[in-house]
């Protein structure tokens, strides 16, 4: 086990005939793994301020997980005996998964080292609080732990807390404190993740924007295409960094024996995109295809379909690195790949995104992009023509393709 800072398949629908070809983006590992995942925010606390982003932060959370094929069972500002139902159904849900996670927005606390998370009930006025209003986070990872492969917790949990002070002082209760305080790695299954949205004790921010500083760079990177979740952290770690100036660092504890990708993308797979019409045969000709080599004519005409959809850039000659392209696209003409890389994003640079996530930013700042990085996601496109409309990209199709021919001529 270590302890660090956070510093599907694709696949193709063959054609049963050629009347229609379905574009399919990804198929998550979701068809070949169960994953089910807890989410849980709260905001509107009864017997403190309420936070702006908690019920935000779980809801955007719950999308992105619904969408990288997890069955997510979720609550938003719940009372102690909601919060025990839910976790009851996400407790018989879980067992034997090949991936339980457990995502947490809202106020927590710990008291001589045992983490608490705090329902929109909870008073803290005595000793007994922490039992009857309280919930205990070792609860809930035992019950995400039974008959399970992988485990993931992420805790944005480390706000500012005004009822610990109460209970430190009203109850008289020693070590009670906002910061939570880090949780020890049990062995079994491929292993555990647990993620902090700052470092052991210390708190982390609320945010002004829509989600907090944690869950905007969790957002932002825990769906992106063949990453594994230690590298989605360890880039998680770098965005709250920067955006709250050293402030905030987030921590992981992490002991996989497993190297877990929760977006898988065969970037070989043809897929297969639009609608077709079958030629008409001629007049008196007969068509005798079958078994592999009707499956065969039916895929190269599907690729062959995608391929026509590929847009032609508005140059023919070589696209260097830092010399202005004619790609075709008003928005881009005229600039380098050097200069689009240090711009902002034009389009979501994944489908469905919420636009605050995106909007703004640089590009180079969001994928970590330099020149070397580029090239080699350039040799993708180039190696294999149809991906350039396999996903979306946040400079546009025709940046891809611009990418692929630059790869073809050596990435000069």
């Amino acid at each position: 086990m270590s302890s660090i800072p956070i510093a599907f398949c694709g696949g193709m629908l063959r054609a049963a005939g050629l009347a229609a070809l379905l574009l399919l983006l990804t198929l998550t590992a979701a068809s070949a793994e169960r994953r089910i995942a807890l989410v849980l925010g709260n905001s509107q606390y009864q017997h403190a301020a309420p936070l702006a982003n908690p019920a935000r932060d779980a809801q955007a959370m719950a999308d992105r997980l619904k969408d990288l094929g997890f069955e997510v069972v979720s609550g938003f500002d719940l009372t102690k005996q909601q919060t025990q139902a839910t976790v009851a159904q996400f407790a018989k849900q879980v067992r034997g998964a090949d991936i339980a996670l457990f995502f947490y927005a809202g106020h927590g606390l710990q008291v001589s080292g045992k983490n608490y998370l705090l329902p929109v009930d909870a008073a803290l006025e005595d000793e007994t609080s922490l039992d009857f209003e309280a919930v205990s986070v070792d609860f809930i990872l035992r019950q995400m732990s039974r008959e399970t492969s992988i485990r993931l917790v992420f805790l944005d949990a480390c706000r500012d807390n005004p009822l610990a002070d109460v209970l430190a002082k009203s109850a008289g209760i020693k070590g009670a404190s906002s910061g939570l305080a880090e949780i020890p790695i049990e062995n079994g299954g491929a292993g555990t993740l647990v993620a902090f949205a700052a470092s052991p004790n210390q708190l982390a921010y609320d945010g002004s924007g829509d989600h907090s500083p944690f869950t905007t760079a969790l957002l932002q990177h825990i769906g992106e295409s063949n990453v594994s979740i230690t590298e989605a952290m360890n880039r998680v770690t770098s965005d709250v960094f920067k955006v709250t100036a050293g402030k905030q660092r987030p921590w992981i504890n992490v002991s996989l024996t497993t190297e877990v990708v929760l977006h898988k993308v065969d970037l070989n797979a043809p897929l297969i995109v639009g609608e077709a019409t079958a030629p008409q045969a001629e007049a008196g000709s007969e068509t005798r295809n079958t078994g592999a080599s009707s499956s065969q004519n039916d895929d190269q005409l599907a690729l062959n379909a995608l391929r026509e959809k590929i847009p032609k850039l508005a140059t023919d000659g070589p696209i260097l690195f830092d010399r202005p392209v004619e790609f075709g696209d008003p928005a881009i003409d005229g600039k380098s790949i050097a200069q689009l890389i240090k711009g902002e994003p034009l389009f979501s640079p994944v489908e469905g995104l919420d636009k605050s996530v995106w909007q703004g930013k640089h590009c180079d700042g969001c994928h970590q992009w330099n020149e070397t990085r580029l090239c080699e996601q350039a040799k993708n496109f180039a190696a294999n023509d149809v991906s350039v409309l396999r996903l979306q990209h946040p400079l546009g199709t025709r940046f891809k393709v611009a990418l692929a021919r630059w790869a073809q001529g050596g990435c000069k």
